[in-house]
């Protein structure tokens, strides 16, 4: 009886410590943390431990073996440290996830394709980073530009290689182990100075969609918006925590630019992007540059490269959507933004229905042209300018423009949930939606 109960005892443990291990590797990538807990349930009750409690914070995850008529009580923890955007990972966990849950794969056998996912470096090489910035940055520049000729090639050339070096900058400081807040801080200064200097060369030369594009390059899209759907989710704790993370690293974003621009004015850099964004834009070129910004971003997250069409082709259509409600129906860029992203969710988890795995795979890169950087960097401009009220105010509006975003690509998930009953990887309901209905 009591080798027995050793042997039981060994194999909940097993189980627990896999479970945390795959737990911890959707989390580290972005996932929100209702479905790191389904994926944590879904693989206990399927190796016939039910009755299990999880807990998911931002660095933390839990699980309790809670047995009614066992004498085995166990709880597993593990701290998720690394956090690191590679969604053929991502994917490769999903389908993993979905083996255990169709009962397929033991317990040995999984936790052996867990450890070879991990040790998997990617579908692209290393060198394909800082030009797949670049890409985004040069894409980024066109689509604020919205025209094209000789300046916009220049400005595309110098977004570019700006971006690029900033990567750089940014992987090295990495490998030192500086913190990320001063990696962010070093990534926006070679997209700043190149934008000052050109400016201050003249010839009608636009030095703020230099910059701009290098915004766009490093604002944190993926935790912004993790963060607000845990927070819809009631995961208020880690929701608190992501969002300040984003906070700190947009503020390190803020600082990288602020350093360098004040040196624009004492150059007489003549940087007012307020007489040039968004005017005589060419929607066919921006619809180009929309596709490409999804492109290079999802090249940096690491996606799959046999869904890279359809990742780019959500992006654009949330793009096109976007472009039409502001340029032909008047509508205020924040409701435009959010019915944009609510498209970009909505197709993005049919697809992944369809598919079997994560929606993150086709929404996180298809957001990157709705992305706020225009008015991130309008407001930081306006500070240094000394305009401080419009500055707050472009602020206020980059804000209103992240969460709408944010809500937008949840609320789109949702309605696809609702419309083909997508259930999470157990088949119990929502413990939050029942709490907030009383039932």
């Amino acid at each position: 009886m009591q080798d027995t109960s050793v042997v039981r005892a060994r194999y909940v443990s097993e189980v627990l410590e896999f479970a945390l291990a795959l737990g911890e590797l959707l989390l580290s990538s972005g996932q929100g943390a209702e479905d790191v807990e389904a994926a944590m349930l879904g693989i206990t009750d399927a190796y016939g431990l039910p009755g299990c409690d999880p807990q998911v914070t931002f660095t933390m995850l839990s699980l309790s073996y809670l047995p009614d008529n066992e004498p085995v009580f166990q709880t597993a923890t593990r701290t998720a440290r690394r956090r690191a955007a590679d969604h053929s990972r991502l994917q490769a966990a999903h389908r993993l996830v979905a083996s255990v849950v169709a009962g397929t794969v033991d317990v040995s056998t999984a936790r052996s394709r867990l450890d070879r996912i991990r040790a998997h470096p990617g579908p692209y090489p290393k060198w394909t980073a800082p030009l797949a910035a670049g890409c985004l940055a040069g894409s980024a520049s066109l689509l604020v530009g919205g025209h094209w000729g000789l300046l916009a090639v220049v400005g595309f050339i110098t977004a570019f290689c700006a971006a690029a070096a900033g990567d750089l900058l940014a992987m090295r400081l990495a490998r030192a182990g500086v913190p990320e807040f001063y990696q962010f801080t070093a990534g926006a200064v070679p997209a700043s100075v190149s934008g000052v200097l050109l400016a201050a060369a003249g010839a009608g030369l636009q030095g703020s969609f230099v910059i701009t594009g290098g915004l766009y390059a490093l604002l944190p899209g993926r935790a912004l918006v993790a963060g607000v759907e845990d927070g819809l989710t009631t995961f208020y704790l880690t929701a608190g925590a992501r969002l300040l993370e984003v906070g700190y690293l947009v503020t390190g974003i803020v600082l990288g630019v602020l350093v360098v621009l004040p040196a624009g004015d004492y150059l007489g850099a003549q940087l007012r992007p307020e007489e040039s964004f968004g005017r005589d834009s060419l929607p066919i070129l921006q619809l180009l540059a929309a596709f490409m910004v999804s492109a290079a971003l999802a090249v940096l997250l690491q996606c799959p490269p046999r869904i890279l069409l359809l990742v780019t082709a959500n992006g654009a259509a949330g793009w096109t959507v976007f472009g039409a409600l502001t340029a032909q129906a008047d509508v205020s860029a924040v409701l435009a933004t959010g019915a944009a992203a609510g498209l970009v969710g909505l197709f993005g988890q049919l697809l992944a229905r369809r598919r079997g795995t994560t929606s993150l795979l086709y929404v996180t890169a298809a957001l990157g042209p709705l992305l706020p950087g225009s008015a991130v960097y309008l407001g930081i401009l306006a500070f240094v300018q000394g305009r401080t009220d419009q500055g707050l105010t472009e602020l206020s509006r980059a804000a209103a423009l992240a969460l709408a975003l944010a809500v937008g690509v949840h609320a789109g998930r949702e309605m696809a949930r609702l419309a083909e009953h997508i259930p999470l990887y157990t088949g119990r309901p929502r413990d939050a939606a029942q709490q907030t209905r009383g039932y």
